[in-house]
């Protein structure tokens, strides 16, 4: 298991589909833990797969009663075409009690949905959150910066956007993104199951007859909220 969650990791930006077979073996060895769980919902996000993130998500939610992932639920539910939807989800959260960079992309995700819907002062206002700092760069900074510069460039206000968009460079230089450092964590490997172990239940999952129908889930996880 822990090694198909590693690989799913690391190959999400490069193979999400791959990446999505190794969460599905993963979760053939664990569907009740929820980081598996999690990530099977992640990818399959990346996949653009929202229904399946979305009963992912919500069952990763019952597991760990966690809000963590409140912000792919909403865009997940944007991805479905239900911007209601995924505002209702959003607004159905203590945004107080989320970790500051959850908060963050809950507020970046409720913006998308308000200019799903055409409402792009009200998706201005969503980014109006006390991290929109334009001085200070954190993880979360250039994502937030880029997203007020994208609804400011909607509502033709060119000079504001455009000096979002240099906030959000001055960021993500800052904190050192977009360097080409690659790092290699061989050793986290050296315990965990082999190559061919791996390889092997991928291959399971990528055929179709291995495949689980929805109806064979545990009644536990296949309900959603």
């Amino acid at each position: 298991m822990a090694r198909h969650l590693a690989m799913a990791a690391q190959l999400i930006d490069e193979d999400p589909e791959r990446a999505h077979l190794h969460a599905l073996a993963a979760s053939r060895r664990a569907g009740r833990v929820a980081v598996v769980r999690e990530s099977v919902a992640i990818t399959a996000y990346a996949m653009g797969d929202f229904a399946l993130a979305l009963r992912e998500l919500r069952t990763y939610r019952r597991i760990s009663g966690r809000d963590d992932q409140i912000a792919l639920i909403v865009d997940s539910e944007r991805g479905m075409g239900r911007p209601d939807r995924a505002l209702e989800e959003g607004r159905s959260v203590d945004r107080a009690a989320l970790p500051t960079a959850t908060r963050v992309a809950l507020a970046i995700a409720m913006s998308g949905a308000r200019l799903d819907r055409g409402e792009l002062e009200l998706a201005l206002g969503e980014l109006e959150i006390p991290e929109l700092n334009p001085d200070l760069a954190f993880e979360w900074s250039p994502a937030l910066f880029d997203a007020r510069a994208a609804v400011l460039e909607d509502l033709g206000r060119a000079d504001e956007a455009a000096f979002w968009h240099e906030r959000a460079e001055v960021a993500s230089a800052a904190l050192g993104h977009g360097d080409d450092d690659e790092v290699i964590i061989e050793d986290a490997y050296e315990d965990l199951p082999g190559e061919d172990e791996a390889a092997a239940d991928v291959d399971a999952v990528a055929s179709p007859s291995e495949r689980p129908e929805a109806s064979e889930q545990p009644e536990d996880e296949e309900q959603a909220e």
